[in-house]
């Protein structure tokens, strides 16, 4: 690169137009507006429909490549908004035929929160390839490559683009210590290069990379290769500007953004700053501004029907706080939606001040998809039911799948006493592996093609069952008719968003009748025959915003005595029932897996006896103290 007397980028003769000269080293942008944008702003609710009016618009903008698809899509699409994941990946094929797509892949997690038999990760990078799929951008949680070798093998097999991703986490505020430093870091690169990918990526899922460091890093793995080098980050922190400006500085090829209605928060950095910047340097990306800000035009048409499912009560657009705990922005939400939940915001303090010893105790692991869920959800456990710190009263079946080593080898040693703890009883056995993880797990897919061939009509349902046989089941039978979508799954219209928001500026005027109820005030109305709580919480709280949710039809159990009851501990979905009415029963046996924030729950029984009443079927969503099973004890 060039640079004048002042340190500045060499330019050229400044033109807005799209037929300016081409730079010399032009950096190259991904858009990640369609998968991570809205995953990171609105729970990953983006619905198809509302990509499709700029599916066109941004094939013609000239992006390197557009993420589509992969993350929490997949899971999200079937699970909340009734659609079908490989549905969606068809259509925006069809309107966007000159940029290459290109998806997050969990590693041999494939999109899902366990690691799944190879059959399952080879068939699925199969279909996607077959659907559309450019470039796999494939991570594994714990940087553990050995998790890449199946799905790689049939990426290069079809002749596709193999990203490989390191996780990018701290332990401190900044790089350094003796964890996460700039020698793990390129270490982790070599055994990316070793591996063969085609492009590197480094992946900072929280906003925690500094500009100075991402500068030097980039600086010393370009001194080993020349292998194309991609940056992620997010803006949570406020500097992922900087830090995309200084690797762009450091020579890095890629960056990924978002369009600006999109971005921001804990989402990315905005394209069109970014375009502008660099406008007339010699890394000019020579994408038409014009383009993209008819765009975000057009997207902010239908921001509305998304803004409810901002849950971040605070004005400021960055947390630098996620530089202290070091929690990305998904883990947090989940993290205030789980202790909502149970009634317990009020212990987010004390979950922030354990995180860091549960992190510690799993073996300092990234937090990152899945890893980020499972070291969340337990230190939640651990504030809610230990009666002392470290006791670990209620594991997760993840943390004990983690400690066998299910899910490859951790940053550094899991605490011998919280592994003996986890693998006690462990089904698998009470020594912990070190092999390939997909290596020892038993091929799936024939055994849920026979399970599920009454539902499925091909290998894409076949697939989708094999990755989420409970939410999976209960959306081919709204897909194929043979049960009613639910209102909350079903898309919201823009008329119901403005005939909310009139309704939102009425109550708050106080043009309707409200009745006081604790710290709020709450109404009941009507809009087309459906009935909404609206609650405006009291003007001292700290979120003022009124919030709609549909009447409940029930009402969560009350209290009730514990003898021969099994109660939900904390609001779920029920996975399966491990004992059916008539079985016996014995103290500690599992009576049901109860899965909360995407983690499995063993509930086990407390006394001994036979089994009379089963309250709930798999697939139901219940309430923190609903009545889940009735036991008769032993006399």
């Amino acid at each position: 690169m060039a640079y004048d007397k002042h340190g500045v980028l060499e330019m050229t003769d400044v033109k807005y137009d799209a037929d300016r000269p081409k730079a010399q080293n032009p950096i190259k942008i991904n858009d990640v507006t369609f998968r991570d944008g809205h995953q990171s702003l609105f729970a990953t609710r983006g619905r198809t429909e509302d990509m499709i009016p700029v599916a066109e618009m941004m094939d013609e903008v000239g992006f390197n490549a557009v993420e589509t698809w992969g993350g929490a899509s997949f899971d999200a699409m079937h699970r909340y908004l009734a659609e079908d994941p490989w549905e969606r990946l068809r259509t925006l094929k069809k309107y966007m035929k000159k940029t290459p797509f290109s998806m997050l892949l969990r590693g041999q997690n494939v999109v899902g929160y366990r690691n799944y038999a190879d059959d399952v990760v080879s068939a699925f990078v199969q279909r996607a390839i077959d659907h559309g799929m450019d470039i796999f951008r494939c991570f594994d949680a714990l940087n553990d490559y050995r998790n890449f070798e199946t799905a790689a093998k049939v990426i290069k097999d079809n002749g596709k683009h193999f990203q490989g991703v390191v996780c990018y986490t701290l332990t401190e505020p900044r790089l350094g210590g003796d964890v996460y430093n700039m020698e793990y870091y390129i270490q982790k690169v070599k055994e990316l290069i070793e591996f063969g990918v085609d492009s590197i990526c480094i992946k900072d899922m929280a906003g925690l990379i500094a500009p100075y460091d991402i500068y030097n890093m980039v600086r010393e793995i370009k001194a080993i290769t020349d292998i194309p080098i991609n940056l992620h980050t997010h803006f949570t922190s406020g500097m992922g500007d900087l830090s995309i400006f200084k690797a762009i500085e450091a020579g890095v090829d890629i960056v990924d953004t978002c369009v600006s209605p999109y971005a921001y928060r804990t989402s990315h950095p905005a394209v069109e700053p970014i375009i502008m910047s660099l406008l007339g340097t010699n890394r000019d990306s020579g994408l038409d501004i014009k383009k993209v800000t008819a765009i975000a035009d057009e997207m902010e048409k239908y921001i509305p029907k998304y803004r409810h499912l901002d849950n971040n009560p605070k004005y400021s657009i960055i947390d630098i706080n996620v530089l202290l705990h070091q929690t990305p922005g998904g883990m947090l939400s989940n993290l205030v939606n789980q202790l909502k939940a149970m009634n317990s915001l009020d212990k987010l303090d004390d979950v922030f001040r354990l995180l860091p010893k549960v992190r510690k105790d799993l073996g300092s692991i990234p937090l990152v998809t899945p890893t980020s869920q499972i070291v969340g959800v337990q230190t939640v456990n651990n504030v809610l039911f230990d009666e002392e710190e470290g006791q670990y009263a209620q594991i997760t079946k993840e943390v004990k799948d983690l400690c066998y080593g299910l899910y490859g080898k951790t940053t550094r040693e899991i605490n011998p006493e919280v592994r003996k703890k986890a693998l006690k009883g462990y089904e698998r056995g009470e020594e912990p592996i070190d092999v390939r993880p997909g290596s020892i797990l038993e091929p799936e897919l024939d055994e849920v093609k026979e399970k599920f061939k009454d539902l499925t009509a091909d290998a894409d349902d076949e697939i989708l069952c094999a990755l989420y046989p409970v939410t999976g089941k209960r959306f081919l039978k709204w897909k194929y008719g043979l049960a009613e979508v639910p209102p909350e799954a079903k898309p919201k219209t823009m008329e119901q968003v403005k005939k909310e928001q009139e309704l939102i500026k009425k109550a708050l005027s106080g043009e309707l009748s409200m009745a006081k109820k604790g710290n709020a005030r709450e109404i009941e109305v009507k809009v087309d025959g459906e009935v909404f709580t609206v609650e405006i919480n009291d003007p001292l709280q700290q979120n003022n915003a009124p919030q709609f949710r549909p009447r409940k039809k029930k009402e969560a159990a009350k209290e009730l005595d514990l003898s021969g009851k099994l109660l939900a501990p904390i609001p779920g979905m029920i996975v399966e029932y491990k004992k059916a009415v008539g079985d016996k029963v014995k103290p500690g046996d599992t009576l049901v897996v109860l899965e909360a924030m995407k983690m499995m729950n063993n509930l086990e029984a407390s006394v001994a006896g036979e089994v009379k009443e089963i309250k709930f079927d798999s697939g139901d969503s219940v309430s923190k103290g609903d009545l889940l099973m009735v036991i008769e004890p032993e006399k």
